[in-house]
């Protein structure tokens, strides 16, 4: 269920389902996993707003667990390619494909909240478990190019070299908010909303 809120107006009261009304205000929400219909919702939602004034910044607040790199990319490029400054916020967790699109937002405007995890490591290869032989080796080498795109990726947006992204993404590691602005994710830690000027 989809919260509502109700606005008062001059002519009298609308109401909006939460995500409309946060969206009015530049504010892109993902709270879940990475899945194409949830990347095909954001990127409808930065189009529309780059579109509707490239000259103010949008706000994407991200919670999420990650999931498909392909739909993330998708993201990832659309967050690139608008005009708009992309302000991005971890609330809770940014881990696999969701921490690429939060070290993705414009730098120096990367904010982790105090209690916030950024989770690092490489791509997991889903949904290849029996083929043909060439089909695997395929599936395979197609898996190797994504990891070093992905690593390439993040070293642009966090400083790091490629060689210290690829042994950091062995294993899963684990940042804290302060931890993830010394590594290079993230550019502060905010424990209040800052004031409009």
């Amino acid at each position: 269920m989809v919260p509502t809120v109700i606005e008062k107006t001059g002519r009298g009261e609308r109401v909006y389902d939460i995500y409309s009304r946060l969206l009015k205000d530049r504010i892109v929400f993902l709270g879940g996993a990475v899945t194409d219909e949830t990347a095909n919702l954001i990127v409808a939602q930065l189009l529309f707003l780059s579109n509707e004034d490239p000259n103010n910044d949008i706000h994407f607040y991200i919670n999420s667990p990650g999931g498909s790199v392909t739909a993330g990319m998708g993201v990832y490029d659309t967050m690139q390619f608008i005009r708009p400054k992309v302000q991005t916020y971890c609330i809770g967790l940014a881990a696999s494909m969701g921490s690429v699109l939060f070290m993705a937002g414009e730098k120096g405007m990367r904010h982790m909240l105090p209690n916030s995890r950024v989770l690092l490591h490489q791509p997991l290869l889903g949904g290849v478990s029996e083929g043909q032989a060439t089909d695997l080796s395929i599936q395979a080498a197609e898996m190797l190019k994504t990891r070093e795109r992905l690593y390439k990726v993040m070293g642009d947006h966090t400083g790091q070299d490629y060689d210290t992204i690829s042994r950091d993404c062995e294993r899963d590691k684990w940042l804290d908010a302060e931890a993830a602005v010394e590594y290079g994710c993230a550019d502060d830690v905010l424990k209040h909303l800052p004031m409009d000027d």
